[in-house]
């Protein structure tokens, strides 16, 4: 195990940008620790049994395996709310590591000094944050690495864990990724079952310009027709769904030859989804897309396994 004196230092667990809202995490350290000890105040009936209020101690949160961490901004707000639950100071946090950083097996991430108790109390809400949001960074960090170089962007989806998306999509930021909308209210996408409802892709289009003028809008296509049809309605970026290497190499070449075209946009931004793998990503890429949307990093990525290790 490295001494203190031979791990760096971080001061605060600087974020890979500020868009984790405090509050968010306050409301969600408060809910994840009423499901793990009951309505606050709560009791963990184990150690409050076996430790007593007064003993102190000093633990690692380490990685016992290689990715990227995010989440680390989520420990020192669990252990001011574990500490106020059992009327005990709130233990201090050295961050050696921050969010977006490559970690190996053994590294230690942060190390957390104060009562043992609240270290024990809040050991599992802080792995079980911090070891999915290092998940989804370690997914996107990988998609990040295959399409260095080739000018497109891996994007998230809205397949998030419920009440969890600002980290989900928190952690594809931290592993290099970019996000696509939030939510269903700040961009607008058409797709399969919405042309049914309208009648066509133009209508469709036209509802929502009409409804929402302050909107974007993305129109979802399974072939070249439906994406140059989408074009000449007036879409502004397109989707193009779970098409074969070769079809899809056609369709962006079809769309890049209608760029500048009246109505149409110097560049229209492209995006391809479905059936997107790591090892598929780089000749997506070499089609010219602009990006690849892959629900994957969200909601089919295994955690990172992190420890809280009592030294």
């Amino acid at each position: 195990m490295s001494t203190p004196d031979a791990l760096p230092v971080r001061t605060t667990p600087s974020a890979v940008d500020p868009g984790l809202d405090p509050d968010w995490i306050r409301r969600t350290v408060e809910t994840a620790l009423d499901e793990d000890l009951g309505p606050a105040p709560g009791r963990d009936v184990t150690t409050q049994a076996t430790i007593p209020p007064s003993a102190t101690g000093t633990a690692d949160l380490v990685a016992r395996a290689a990715g990227t961490v995010a989440g680390l901004v989520v420990v020192a707000e669990t252990l001011r709310q574990t500490a106020a639950r059992l009327g005990l100071p709130t233990p201090d946090v050295t961050f050696h590591t921050q969010d977006g950083d490559a970690v190996v097996p053994g590294q230690v991430l942060a190390r957390l000094t104060g009562r043992t108790q609240v270290l024990l109390v809040a050991e599992r809400t802080v792995l079980n944050l911090a070891s999915r949001a290092s998940g989804v960074a370690t997914a996107t960090a990988a998609f990040t690495r295959e399409l260095a170089g080739t000018g497109a962007q891996v994007l998230d989806t809205r397949k998030t864990t419920p009440g969890l998306r600002a980290l989900d999509k928190y952690a594809v930021r931290a592993g290099g990724g970019t996000n696509k909308r939030m939510g269903l209210y700040d961009v607008a996408m058409v797709k399969d079952n919405h042309v049914v409802a309208a009648g066509s892709i133009a209508a469709a289009i036209t509802a929502v310009r009409t409804a929402f003028p302050d909107v974007l809008v993305q129109v979802e296509a399974d072939t070249t027709a439906q994406a140059l049809e989408a074009l000449d309605a007036g879409a502004d970026f397109l989707l193009l769904d779970n098409m074969p290497t070769d079809v899809l190499a056609d369709t962006v070449a079809a769309v890049r030859d209608r760029q500048g075209d009246d109505g149409v946009p110097a560049h229209v931004e492209l995006e391809a989804t479905g059936n997107l793998t790591v090892e598929r990503a780089r000749e997506v890429a070499f089609t010219g897309v602009d990006y690849l949307s892959v629900g994957a990093l969200t909601h089919s990525a295994p955690i990172l396994d992190l420890a809280l290790d009592l030294r």
